[in-house]
């Protein structure tokens, strides 16, 4: 029973892999190979390769200076901190709260073996981040410091312990997110919110990272001195990978406890969540009006109310409307600095720094493509849409207002505060709002024409018509392809002898004209297409 559920487990994890959601049919095993080689490079080979790089820069000056400890405690911690993160949603939604609980949970199966299989699933998984790290590690040691069999030991009982460790904190935290969401309202946004916060972090610490690594080279027995101080169970935790038996049997009885903990409390807490319907509130019935919309203004509406609800539509087709008022801000703060530098820079290239700002809130913008995926996103219910008493084209204004609405309002923003900090003439100012202006247009206008001419309605999981869908591919490689134009033009052509206002404006126009022909193709062939899908 156990070996059949972490089968299905597995398959559950990695079924990409083995079924075509968009064709809704089983893919064919030349082509599960493929993915799966490929899932090998970029985990093994790309992910790998860049830790053993770091493996190798660490262990030798690390050595020479006697911190062997500090080296494993090093890579061992970050080995840590991307097995949690990787798994730690995978336990969320794997353990506590999958989609198939009430079915397996009405059959006659142990709730141990159950949660057993559960368990080994995330406890694979983080395995694989964590060894991503850790493996390089210990092999670059092995070559470095030699091998012998306090090193062996050493290391295969560290990368063990690691694992053990990863699975602790998995379930730890999937316990603290499985009782938040039950008691959590707005949860696509906090989704967002969380996400974008992530990811900001993890460019702060990879443009930091050189220093920080320099620094710790530079001053190894000062930090290590300190570590010893402060935190000695980090201390202990890296000299298990040098092979010291004391660290290693209180690291090890610390995990088992750990490990114990978890355990008990997973025990205890697995089917009142499982179980769990979440948290209903309580309102008393209250006679009244429902207010009227406009036929325009709810079909704005819906489609307000899908972006909103769809963290994954959110973060991959709007992305610039959270970045751009962050833009902004950072140019409120850093911005003259960093304008004085281009002025200096291009300063034998007369309107180079209002052109590249240029650049940048239209890199900005080309961010959002909410239309490219919308029509896709209608799926099997497209047919509810096509019914409704309305011309398809104002389903298509609603569609493009929305976009204009979530790109052109922190574009504006954006735009104000780089007026307020660098010196735009008038003339340069109302050219930039123009370009700014027909160019969120134009992307508009090109998301949705291939959102009409090549929906995926097929799909089974909104992350294909939203990720994978061709409309948005073609939709994002028009909009860098565009920038490139615009940027060699100015840049590499003589295109800034016509200076800032004459090259803008012949792009200006190019837009409006781009424009007229797409919204001339919707209203009319659109419209037809639509209504036959």
């Amino acid at each position: 029973m156990l070996k059949l559920l972490l089968k299905k487990q597995l398959l559950e994890i990695f079924q990409v892999y083995y079924y075509d959601a968009k064709k809704n049919k089983a893919r064919s095993k030349v082509s599960t190979v493929l993915h799966f080689l490929l899932f090998a490079f970029l985990i093994f080979g790309l992910l790998g390769g860049i830790f053993t790089f770091l493996a190798v820069r660490l262990c030798t000056p690390l050595l020479a200076a006697g911190m062997d400890w500090l080296y494993f405690a090093l890579m061992g911690l970050i080995s840590v901190l991307l097995g949690a993160f990787g798994s730690v949603f995978n336990t969320y939604a794997g353990v506590y709260l999958p989609k198939d609980n009430d079915l397996l949970l009405s059959m006659p199966i142990p709730v141990s073996a159950l949660v057993g299989a559960r368990l080994a699933g995330v406890y694979l998984m983080g395995l694989l981040y964590s060894a991503i790290v850790i493996l390089p590690a210990v092999l670059v040691y092995w070559v470095t410091a030699g091998v012998t069999l306090p090193a062996v030991l050493g290391g295969l009982l560290l990368t063990l312990l690691i694992s053990i460790f990863v699975l602790t904190i998995s379930c730890m935290l999937g316990w603290v997110v499985a009782k938040i969401s039950q008691k959590l309202k707005h949860k696509s946004l906090i989704t967002v919110l969380v996400s974008l916060a992530v990811f900001c972090l993890y460019y702060f610490v990879y443009f930091k990272a050189q220093t920080m690594i320099q620094q710790l080279l530079t001053n190894a027995a000062v930090y290590g001195t300190r570590i010893k101080g402060t935190a000695y169970p980090v201390y202990l935790f890296g000299s298990v990978g040098v092979g010291d038996v004391r660290a290693s049997v209180l690291v090890s009885a610390a995990v088992a406890a750990l490990f114990s903990l978890m355990w008990l409390l997973l025990s205890h807490s697995f089917l009142q969540i499982a179980t769990a319907a979440g948290k209903v509130a309580r309102r008393e019935y209250r006679e009244t009006r429902s207010r009227q919309r406009s036929t325009n203004t709810a079909l704005l509406y819906r489609e307000f109310s899908r972006f909103a609800a769809s963290p994954s539509y959110m973060l991959n087709c709007g992305l610039g409307t959270f970045l751009m008022p962050v833009c902004g801000i950072a140019v409120l703060w850093k911005g003259g600095e960093l304008f004085a530098v281009l002025d200096t820079i291009f300063a034998e290239t007369p309107d180079s720094t209002p052109f590249l700002l240029c650049m940048m809130l239209c890199s900005l913008a080309s961010m959002n493509f909410m239309t490219a995926p919308s029509v896709s996103l209608e799926g099997k219910s497209l047919w509810l849409l096509q019914s409704l008493p309305v011309e398809p084209w104002r389903i298509f204004q609603a569609k493009i207002r929305m976009q204009l609405l979530l790109t052109g309002l922190p574009l504006l923003l954006c735009i104000g505060c780089t007026a307020a900090v660098y010196p735009l003439h008038p003339m340069q100012l109302l050219m930039l709002l123009l370009f700014a202006g027909s160019y969120t247009l134009l992307m508009a206008l090109v998301g949705l024409f291939f959102g009409v001419k090549m929906p995926t309605l097929t799909w089974t999981n909104e992350i294909m018509p939203i990720k994978q869908g061709a409309p948005v591919m073609i939709t994002l490689f028009c909009g860098f392809g565009y920038m490139a134009l615009l940027f060699v033009g100015f840049m590499l052509l003589p295109g800034w002898m016509l200076g800032f206002l004459r090259y803008t404006s012949c792009f200006v126009g190019a837009n409006l004209l781009l424009s007229v022909l797409i919204y001339r193709w919707l209203r009319n062939q659109g419209v037809a297409r639509f209504s036959a899908l």
